[in-house]
């Protein structure tokens, strides 16, 4: 899961609609993620790899981002997608991304090794929708500790996924933003001296 990609990816706590045209059919559907150069989203439309597509879709509080692309990949009916944009639309793609990162309806998250050890940080919201990343990284890649600094939005079923990396993963908590840090007083207190964070 290390950040290898050009661009950052986010996931979304809820997925966006997303509206696709193709071969003069159109279906609505939802985006998985994105990043600056593309897309993951589910329709039920007969794409092809290699052909190209319309699409248009809003991201929470962000203008309408109206858009071609080209499909890379397919697996039932999930679709990856490269777009095709212009520096315009590739401004509010970035813009649609950071809004949703900083009113935590996005997350990324990256695995980093840094003198040694192995750092996995959380941009965004931090909440059950990033269950699957956090069994992957605790489970299969391992994780040292976690920088939550960049955490915009914190619920419940996240602080349970950051309790158990920090009581059955043995995982320590770094760098905490304010939301965050005033959410984890709360485990603190409840959890005591059970919990060793730095």
């Amino acid at each position: 899961m290390n950040e290898q990609r050009r661009h950052q990816r986010i996931r979304f706590a809820v997925p966006p609609p997303i509206k696709v045209g193709f071969s003069g059919q159109s279906a609505r559907g939802r985006i998985e993620n994105m990043s600056l150069s593309g897309l993951m989203f589910r329709v039920e439309l007969p794409l092809e790899i290699g052909k190209a597509f319309g699409c248009e879709f809003k991201v929470f509080g962000a203008p309408k981002i109206d858009i071609a692309g080209v499909v890379v990949s397919r697996v039932g009916d999930l679709f990856g997608a490269r777009f095709q944009a212009g520096p315009i639309s590739e401004v509010l793609i970035k813009d649609a991304m950071d809004t949703a990162l900083a009113e935590g309806q996005a997350s990324v998250v990256s695995l980093h090794r840094v003198e040694g050890r192995r750092l996995m940080r959380i941009a965004g919201g931090l909440n059950g929708s990033l269950g699957n990343d956090f069994d992957y990284c605790l489970g299969k890649m391992g994780v040292d500790e976690m920088d939550l600094d960049a955490v915009t939005q914190i619920d419940d079923a996240g602080l349970s996924l950051c309790l158990n990396a920090v009581a059955h993963h043995g995982v320590l908590i770094g760098a905490r933003s304010p939301v965050f840090a005033a959410s984890w007083q709360r485990v603190e207190a409840e959890y005591g001296s059970r919990l060793s964070t730095q």
